[in-house]
């Protein structure tokens, strides 16, 4: 093999080439013309190494991740094209099988040689990786493949570096990404990093319609100055002036400035000129009763294209998709956690709660109403439920700031509550009581508190206990069970 014609071959057409992926075409072309090795190079592109241009193999990896510092649980195989690129180091492989790393292309594979491909700092920015599949000189192969390597590395840089994702690309990872979101702060700070990545503006900030009006939503993790000022600005401008935003957005659609100076803003971006935006595109986001308006801007004087915005608004409708799932799910573990009648929680979250109880200090109040039974047999079911529904309010409202109120059966209750002392917890389940005759029904309350390494099922039988010695003395009472 002649590798001197090989690196003459390269070093020719190299120079000619007007594109990234041209150069690396042609790396891999005239490697082709001088060996039946496959051939392929990768180069970092976000967070990986994506395949820009291969010969000779039936399957070729697209991409392969460049992350060596993730969680053990979250990283990536290993493989030989990522070992050489986070080292910087060439692996020579003369026997695939041995080689742990290996991915493999094609059965007949047995040998393989990986360089970096480096910038003219010797920075790494990719890989070549070539295989064989019948014996060759590997040592010969080294030198002129990390030549080659040099100067493909050399010509990249002089076209300005690997190629950048494209906004569609950034568009489909920063969707994916909000799926995963896993609450709404996180979603929207998702949502305000992705319209910054793809739109190339500074700063993104969203304004909401709330229950309370409208309102700002959370910042991102690190908001830059122009952000900071344009939330201080909007955050003055007070209530009124989000609403004429949020409603400009959702009455005439998506806008954007074309950067041209001299053209006063509408009244309504008068705050945004103020915090120093110079560019704005404007986006609605979900619906006018429900959503808000997405603001992206920037303090040079540029001109957003049409795509540019599509993009945004793909983006948006995307974020609030996600985010309205969110909130169904919150509702649906609320319902599941949350008894239908009364809207107390129920055994449920009260198992959780009372698995947490403090020795001495956290007070299980049993509770159970008089003659439920035949209220129910005399009345009918529905004035059985209206009883409960009133009862529970009455109850909720006797019972101070933190304290806890479940629904644990039909007609029985437990409140949860944090005491100093034992007597504090009986003043309390007299206070239940109280609430309860102003409904024009009794309860009999029970009191355990947690012993020293007692179980939650122990001490709640123990309140249990009390209860039944209350109703054995004539109902409509408190007893605590001793300590």
């Amino acid at each position: 093999m002649d590798h001197e014609r090989v690196l003459r071959d390269i070093t020719v057409r190299l120079p000619t080439a007007s594109t990234v992926p041209e150069a690396c075409q042609w790396t891999v072309a005239a490697l082709a013309r001088h060996t039946p090795a496959t051939a392929a190079v990768l180069l970092r592109v976000h967070d990986r190494l994506r395949c820009v241009a291969a010969t000779g193999a039936w399957q070729v990896f697209s991409h392969v991740p460049a992350t060596v510092d993730a969680p053990a649980r979250h990283r990536p195989e290993p493989s030989v094209v990522r070992r050489v690129y986070a080292s910087g180091v060439t692996a020579v492989v003369p026997d695939v099988s041995a080689d742990p790393d290996y991915l493999p292309v094609r059965p007949d594979v047995t040998a393989e040689l990986c360089v970096p491909v480096r910038d003219p700092a010797g920075r790494p920015i990719g890989v070549l990786d070539l295989q064989w599949s019948e014996p060759v000189p590997l040592a010969a192969w080294r030198e002129t493949a990390e030549l080659v390597a040099d100067r493909l590395g050399g010509r990249i840089a002089a076209l300005g570096g690997s190629p950048a994702e494209s906004r569609s690309e950034k568009l489909l990872r920063h969707a994916a990404a909000f799926t995963a979101a896993p609450t709404d702060w996180d979603l929207m700070t998702a949502a305000l990093a992705a319209a910054r990545d793809v739109s190339e503006l500074s700063a993104a900030v969203l304004v909401l319609t709330g229950r309370s009006g409208p309102r700002l939503g959370a910042p991102t993790d690190t908001p830059g100055e122009l952000e900071t000022r344009i939330r201080a600005e909007l955050a003055e401008a007070g209530p009124a002036a989000l609403d004429r935003v949020i409603d400009r957005a959702h009455r005439y659609g998506s806008a954007y400035t074309l950067g041209e100076a001299g053209h006063p803003p509408t009244e309504e971006y008068l705050p945004l000129t103020r915090a120093g935006a110079r560019t704005l595109v404007a986006v609605p986001v979900g619906t006018v009763a429900a959503g808000g308006v997405l603001l992206v801007a920037d303090e040079r004087l540029l001109r957003p294209d049409p795509t540019t915005v599509n993009l945004i608004e793909l983006l948006a409708g995307q974020a609030w998709t996600c985010l309205d799932r969110l909130r169904t799910l919150a509702r649906l573990r609320e319902q599941a956690s949350s008894d239908p009648l009364t809207g107390l929680r129920h055994t449920g979250p009260f198992g959780q709660r009372i698995a947490t109880a403090t020795p001495g200090r956290t007070a299980l109040l049993a509770i159970d109403v008089d003659g439920f039974k035949d209220v129910n047999d005399t009345y009918g079911h529905q004035a059985g439920d209206r009883l409960l529904v009133g009862l529970a309010r009455a109850l909720e409202g006797a019972l101070r700031q933190g304290d806890e109120l479940y629904r644990t059966g039909g007609d029985e209750f437990v409140a949860v509550i944090e005491v100093s002392r034992p007597e504090e917890a009986v003043r309390i389940a007299e206070r239940l009581t109280e609430a309860a005759r102003r409904t024009g029904r009794t309860i009999s309350v029970g009191i355990a508190l947690p012993r020293p390494g007692e179980s939650p099922e122990r001490t709640l039988h123990r309140a249990d206990q009390a209860l039944y010695a209350v109703k054995r003395h004539g109902r409509d009472g408190v007893h605590l069970s001793a300590a």
